[in-house]
């Protein structure tokens, strides 16, 4: 079985959200850091955060 690269969440220090330049969490359950003041969820993809505003998804409200 071939383990899934996870995220260093030391990342987070230097992360933030492309759109707001806001603080991100991370949901490590649904392999995502999310930006609650522009409400989208960045996906973290083989361990590699993808910082795009058009591959986030939006949350729900």
């Amino acid at each position: 079985m071939d383990a899934q690269p996870t995220f260093d969440r030391r990342m987070l220090e230097a992360l933030v959200c492309p759109q707001t330049h806001g603080v991100l969490t991370y949901d490590a359950d649904k392999q995502e850091l999310i930006s609650k003041t522009a409400g989208l969820a960045y996906p973290i993809r083989n361990g590699i955060p993808i910082m795009l505003v058009s591959e986030a998804r939006k949350l729900d409200d």
